[in-house]
């Protein structure tokens, strides 16, 4: 993975919803509360999320093939996409189906045994220690985002970053938190009330908040699929690099596209004289690649086309060019 950041933050999410998931379903089992159940299959899809972008990360350095002449570095954005998939079927709607079926047992007046357990408080232990653990991995998140996302808010963050897996790290620890919370709720108001509907609502409200989350990160993600063009700032500099070599009359038109979270792919035509030669010109843009690549060093592969400026012309779905 090329952020260590990142793999920090992964990392230490992996080691805290393992552990976590291991003691909520230990919970799950001495009790039987639906809510401790949809936790520990929670942490259980989050563990495998973060080894699946540990997944992506390592298979995105694989060197570039004929067949694929652009490397790997959009598996990163495939694993991450898997990651929203297994959170939004394996958390979140099995969490509400969950729900659904542990209604129908109060309904036919099952579940009240939860009440005459010795081990009925123990949930709540490990509610309050899980929420404890996953509050510093949250924090490793938190402290990891804070070094990448420069000036942007939170949000703003979440939906411009290259690199996918801090904002999926984020996503899921703030999810997990909130997940935890309700569960302790729930847990706590069954145990006082002796009323396990509020154990059900505990469960369909973990489920609504993972099918939440996984689709704001299908929707973000999907546009990293597709192909998100560099951030505006990114484009400036390579505009201004262009601009400023010698032999570069003006830009006629720029398009960018992220191969891989640290890796764009420039495609530009330029306007230069009509009376260079052929040597004048390779070198012109030979001075280009050097200035944009100085300018912006995530430029990894470059396409200049040279031409002769026509007032005219139109680049195609592109709006009127810029004098």
């Amino acid at each position: 993975m090329a952020t260590s950041g990142g793999t920090k933050a992964v990392v230490a999410a992996l080691l805290a919803n393992s552990g976590i998931a291991i003691t909520k379903f230990g919970a799950f089992l001495l009790t039987g509360f639906s809510s401790m159940l949809a936790e520990s299959i929670h942490s259980a899809a989050d563990a495998g999320n973060q080894a699946l972008l540990l997944v992506g990360g390592k298979r995105s350095q694989r060197e570039a093939t004929p067949e694929h002449p652009f490397g790997f570095g959009r598996d990163r954005y495939i694993y991450a996409f898997i990651v929203a998939i297994v959170l939004f079927s394996l958390g979140g709607l099995f969490s509400l189906y969950e729900a659904y079926h542990k209604f129908h047992e109060v309904q036919l007046g099952h579940g009240m045994e939860v009440f005459d357990s010795k081990w009925r408080f123990v949930p709540v232990v490990v509610l309050v220690v899980a929420i404890a653990l996953e509050s510093l991995s949250f924090r490793t998140a938190i402290i990891e985002g804070n070094k990448d996302r420069g000036e942007r808010g939170w949000w703003e963050y979440v939906r411009t970053a290259k690199a996918p897996e801090l904002p999926v790290i984020l996503l899921e620890d703030l999810a997990a938190l909130l997940g935890l919370i309700f569960a302790l709720g729930a847990v706590s108001l069954t145990l006082i009330t002796h009323n396990p509907l509020f154990d059900v609502f505990g469960t369909a409200l973990i489920g609504a908040l993972l099918v939440v989350v996984a689709a704001v990160l299908a929707i973000e993600i999907k546009s990293l699929l597709i192909g998100e063009a560099a951030a505006p700032e990114s484009n400036a500099r390579l505009r201004k690099a262009l601009e400023s070599t010698d032999g570069v009359d003006r830009v006629i038109h720029m398009k960018t596209l992220h191969t891989a979270p640290e890796e764009l792919l420039v495609a530009v035509k330029v306007a230069i004289d009509g009376a260079d030669s052929g040597l004048e010109i390779a070198q012109i843009i030979d001075r280009a690649e050097h200035a944009m690549r100085q300018a912006e060093p995530m430029a990894f592969q470059i396409f200049i086309e040279p031409d002769l400026f026509r007032g005219d012309y139109r680049p195609q779905r592109e709006g009127p060019v810029q004098h």
